[in-house]
């Protein structure tokens, strides 16, 4: 099967339309939440459109050579937020839902966490058929599950002299 390779602009026109999909669908949210590293790009711009705070949890489901081995989950045991307080209704993000572990772990830490919560949805761009996750909300299923290739995937196999070199 062939990577999906995504440039910057469709990177953010997905976003842009997750964005839309959520405002549409006129459910209210009091917090949005995004897992590092992933859904930071996704958070910090669905924060910026919605004018809501964004709060900030660690997970990594991957790792190895070129970050493209799923291992067990690793989860920092921290939120960081403006507010101790992250309201009743949170909009958790990330940038896709692969086999879905991280979400679900997140999604039960966050209902210990943020106690209480009334709602929690969640939100990716990519959802892969592989997943036993289902997001409430997305904006491309991908039935064959490629790997993704997204614009700043560059950056997980150079170091800082490769990046010096470069710009030369």
């Amino acid at each position: 099967m062939a990577d999906l390779s995504v440039s910057w602009e469709q990177y953010h026109r997905h976003i842009e339309t997750l964005a839309v999909k959520i405002y549409q669908s006129q459910w209210k949210f009091d917090q949005i939440i995004c897992i590092a590293k992933g859904g930071l790009r996704v958070g910090d711009i669905l924060s910026r459109l919605y004018h809501i705070p964004l709060g900030i949890v660690v997970a990594a489901s991957y790792g190895g050579e070129n970050g493209r081995s799923r291992e067990d989950i690793k989860m920092g045991q921290h939120l960081a937020a403006i507010d101790d307080n992250l309201g009743k209704r949170i909009l958790l993000v990330d940038d896709l839902v692969d086999s879905g572990v991280s979400l679900q772990k997140v999604t039960q830490w966050l209902k210990e966490y943020a106690s209480p919560v009334e709602e929690l949805r969640t939100a990716v761009i990519w959802y892969k058929s592989c997943s036993q996750f289902q997001p409430d909300y997305y904006v491309q299923y991908l039935p064959d599950n490629p790997w993704i290739r997204q614009p700043f995937e560059s950056y997980e196999t150079m170091n800082i002299n490769d990046l010096i070199n470069s710009i030369k």
